[in-house]
């Protein structure tokens, strides 16, 4: 098979094995690309869109608000085609010299100081996490003392330690889109599907 023809296979595959799912015409294509990034039918029971995050972070997209990942693993993931041509900004602060600084002299983790780093930076953009709970709760801290407001949060962190807790701080947060993955599950490759699938979608590479 050439690689287009297994491409399509893949998603004619998926798209099989899913029949019947609950997602929305807008969240669908979000969640199809998760689960070809990942090989896992499971994000179709574990995803959740709270408060029109798939729309909204699609539109948010449309009008160029800049995209923060919390680490490089995430940012790689990204499409640089179509941010570039969208005009979105890649912003990451996990190797600023300032963040090394600051998280060696706190005993902070150094995503929790690079998202603070985005916070102070940045500011109101689309905040994508896809490995560090410790970044998610200090972007849900932010929020909540009123210091920002996110156009979309992708709340994916993986593991063990604090990963549910923050996703629950995510969903928790009022008037912030959230799209996550109920459980320990996520990781950085995760995170980058669901980002190209809005970045496809908002250039109308894709049809809801």
């Amino acid at each position: 098979m050439t690689p287009d023809e297994i491409y399509a296979e893949s998603f004619r595959i998926i798209e099989a094995e899913a029949a019947g799912h609950r997602y929305g015409p807008e969240e669908w294509p979000i969640v199809r690309r998760m689960i070809h990034a990942s090989g896992d039918l499971d994000y179709l029971r574990s995803t959740v869109f709270a408060r029109r995050a798939a729309a909204e972070g699609v539109e948010a997209i449309r009008r160029g608000v800049p995209i923060v990942a919390d680490v490089t693993m995430v940012l790689a993931g990204i499409s640089k085609p179509h941010a570039s041509a969208l005009g979105i900004s890649l912003n990451c602060f996990l190797d600023d010299p300032g963040v090394r600084e600051r998280a060696a002299s706190t005993g902070l983790t150094r995503t929790a100081c690079a998202m603070e780093k985005a916070i102070d930076t940045v500011g109101d953009a689309i905040y994508v996490v896809g490995n560090a709970p410790t970044a998610l709760l200090r972007l849900a801290d932010a929020v909540q003392a009123g210091r920002l407001r996110p156009r979309l949060v992708v709340a994916m962190p993986v593991g063990f330690v604090s990963v549910e807790e923050s996703k629950g701080r995510a969903l928790d947060l009022p008037e912030t889109p959230v799209v996550t993955v109920l459980g320990r599950k996520g990781g950085s490759g995760v995170a980058a599907a669901a980002v190209n699938a809005m970045l496809r979608l908002a250039s109308g590479e894709e049809s809801p």
